[in-house]
């Protein structure tokens, strides 16, 4: 049954594998970060570790019943009066029931995508109009690691959170076995969010296998050696394996660039700058040339804006989460 599940996921994602292309959407914010850090996907105060504050909330096409949880998105509003070029990165943390909008940003990332000096104003328009597309997560220097949940029970029961989880994949599958046994695995299931538990698993160290799909490709990733036989409820433990795949998809076109302030230049080594740029730059063009035309003093506005904002404090950094254990 299990398989048939996995199949039908995989079916599902191959059909609308498409996730760099670019999807036209509407966001909004939550003023606490907290409201987006405890809800559907389960991470808690470590969700903070996950995207530096930058986190984002979604409904059910892009939550996929939780598969989406630590998915990374840039978005960016397309208010050019407002809003920058290059937006935010988030990371989805959380489940938005809203019908509104597609994505409920914290309120750090919904400011990280206005122009110098339009951030309250930002804030004041609550929804605005923007273009997403997912991205691969980066954590520099970090491993996948799972923390054993509080509500563990050994040898009757064992709950685990997912972290770290990097590229532009979702894991559909994990199974867990005795370190050095080659057979014997047994599934665990998804609880709910990045949590994962299992009822069935043998004593002493335990090795994992986890299951990952990445647009219409999929592949299972062996952890060989990650929970020692004394392993701990509440610590986080590093898998010693790193998930760097990116999604490959089926449509055309799709966009690989990377998107930019205006006069901040492409990224060194791409030599060029995305078509959606340079849209978005014709588009601020004309706007320009509009306050040029009303008055004197939205033009000086308008040039004080050119010294444009780099919006470096929602890239994504990994913290050194608290009770961690190196194997």
């Amino acid at each position: 049954m299990a398989h048939f599940v996995w199949l039908l996921f995989l079916l599902v994602s191959s059909a609308t594998a498409c996730d760099r292309c670019v999807h036209q959407s509407k966001a909004t914010f939550v003023s606490s970060v907290e409201a987006l850090s405890s809800g559907a996907c389960g991470y808690g105060s470590l969700a903070l570790s996950l995207g530096n504050g930058c986190l984002a909330g979604s409904g059910s096409p892009l939550f996929k019943n939780g598969a989406g949880c630590g998915a990374c998105f840039q978005i960016r509003c397309k208010n050019p009066y407002l809003c920058n070029g290059k937006g935010t990165k988030v990371t989805l943390t959380d489940r938005n029931y809203d019908n509104r909008t597609d994505f409920v940003l914290s309120s750090k990332a919904f400011m990280a995508m206005a122009n110098k000096g339009k951030a309250q104003d930002i804030l004041k328009a609550g929804i605005v109009d923007i273009e997403y597309k997912r991205i691969p997560c980066e954590y520099k220097n970090q491993n996948l690691a799972v923390r054993v949940e509080e509500s563990s029970q050994k040898p009757y029961y064992l709950q685990l959170k997912l972290l770290y989880q990097g590229g532009q994949t979702e894991v559909v599958a994990i199974e867990v076995a005795r370190v050095g046994s080659s057979s014997s695995w047994n599934s665990m299931n998804r609880n709910y969010g990045a949590v994962w538990d299992s009822s069935r698993f043998p004593d002493g160290a335990l090795q994992f296998r986890f299951k990952v799909i990445s647009g219409y490709g999929s592949r299972w990733i062996w952890a060989k050696y990650v929970l020692p036989a004394d392993w701990k409820n509440g610590v986080v433990y590093d898998t010693g394996v790193q998930i760097t795949d990116v999604a490959q998809e089926n449509c055309s076109p799709c966009d690989y660039g990377t998107w930019l302030a205006k006069g901040e230049g492409a990224r060194a080594g791409s030599g060029r700058v995305n078509s959606l740029d340079s849209r978005m730059l014709l588009r601020n063009h004309k706007a320009d040339m509009v306050l040029i035309q009303e008055t004197k003093k939205v033009l000086l506005e308008k040039a004080d804006r050119r010294r444009f904002w780099l919006v470096d404090d929602c890239e994504f950094e990994s913290a050194n989460a608290e009770g961690r254990s190196g194997n």
